[in-house]
């Protein structure tokens, strides 16, 4: 017996894209510009957005966004839900029935929803509305407070309700099926880099020995900033020219700032801040070594695949990291890449070491660091894995 009308999604009217939703709590913060790249280079597939709140338009321009009206008891279920329940916070059966109204009327054949966090949080949507739902997992969002029951279970209510679930490395597919997550339903969508944009520059060691470390990210702990600047101190050691730059915000930098100048390298560190994409580009540029010695943070946050790390690979910078998520899975040591234990800074200023010793290995380096990016997380390819994921998870 076929199911209720009322539960059969329309399709997409003759000669029209099918409509693929995405869903963003904010569309979009300035570290996002690898999801607003991804849905930009969608093709069979028509986008629009849904979000709570809109910002950088200008940035990201985008015409059919969706902001969706915010309850104004918000704030007392934060309270209740978070601080007296101990759980996720979740959106009213109200706010999912309208969002539900909202991807009828516009046909999507699909819903994305971005983190698994915001999955759980639109949980009540999941478990009334006919439109099959995707929810991609980058890394941060897969560890942190699922040691608790009452995270827990709502996370695999969550599993059981989603069509597929993607995520960005190998790493985290596992993560995910340890949770709970029927292995069945997870897909590896990486993400995707133009690498064609990004020139390759074939990097060459200073002959001054004035050599350029990098890194950009946020400023938080499971970045590795310490073992950053401890092995840069001890490669200064040896390499007095050399120096540092760390690009991005977030609440470690004063902690930062004090570890540079016990470790006396003060004066060859430097904090610029956020750069835009443009600033970034040029710094990466000007650069010798990308470093990224990432870690499992106390609250157990991980990395999936640095998007820096990345864009840094596909100019031909060579990179020292760790064997942290799903960075081994872009970075193959010794090739396109050097990865050394987290939380070891002799074996990251050794390793930085090694290479400025070993102009062959280094030149080799750079090249292969680019072969790796254009090979595996590549834009287009990526952008047509993601909508094969839409076709699968709209046919059911």
């Amino acid at each position: 017996m076929p199911p209720p009308a009322s539960s059969v999604q329309p399709s997409a009217p003759p000669g029209e894209k099918p409509v693929a939703a995405q869903y963003l709590a904010t569309f979009l913060k300035p570290e996002m510009l690898h999801i607003y790249r991804q849905i930009m280079a969608l093709r069979e597939f028509r986008p629009m957005v849904l979000c709570q709140k809109r910002e950088h338009a200008g940035a990201f321009p985008f015409e059919d966004v969706h902001v969706l009206p915010k309850v104004g008891t918000r704030g007392l279920r934060r309270f209740w839900q978070k601080q007296i329940c101990g759980r996720p916070i979740t959106i009213y059966g109200s706010e999912a029935r309208r969002m539900d109204s909202v991807l009828r009327a516009a046909r999507a054949q699909v819903l994305h929803i971005y983190f698994g966090h915001i999955g759980v949080h639109l949980l009540p949507l999941l478990e009334i509305s006919r439109v099959p739902t995707i929810v991609s997992f980058h890394g941060a969002d897969v560890g942190i407070d699922l040691d608790k029951p009452a995270h827990l279970a709502p996370t695999r209510r969550m599993f059981d309700q989603a069509r597929l679930l993607l995520v960005r490395s190998e790493s985290l597919a596992r993560k995910l099926a340890a949770l709970g997550a029927d292995p069945a339903k997870i897909r590896l969508h990486r993400t995707g880099i133009p690498a064609g944009d990004i020139p390759f520059q074939q990097r060459v060691p200073p002959a001054d020995g004035a050599w350029r470390c990098v890194q950009a990210c946020r400023l938080i702990a499971k970045k590795g900033l310490a073992t950053t600047l401890r092995g840069f101190a001890g490669f200064a050691g040896e390499y007095p020219a050399a120096t540092l730059t760390i690009a991005g915000e977030g609440p470690q930098l004063a902690e930062m700032r004090a570890l540079a100048a016990k470790l006396e390298i003060a004066d060859r560190v430097e904090f610029p801040g956020f750069l835009s994409q443009a600033e970034l580009r040029g710094l990466y540029a000007r650069s010798h070594f990308f470093l990224h010695p990432s870690e499992t943070a106390p609250d157990g946050d991980q990395e999936g695949v640095p998007n820096s790390m990345l864009e840094a690979m596909a100019g031909g910078l060579p990179v020292v990291a760790t064997n942290h998520g799903g960075i081994p899975e872009a970075v193959e040591h010794g090739a396109s890449g050097w990865l050394v234990p987290e939380r070891d800074h002799e074996a990251l200023a050794q390793a930085l070491l090694t290479l400025a010793r070993t102009e062959s290995h280094y030149l080799k380096m750079s090249a292969a660091a680019a072969a790796r990016v254009s090979a595996f997380f590549n834009l287009t390819d990526q952008a047509r894995i993601l909508e094969a994921c839409y076709r699968e998870a709209a046919k059911g």
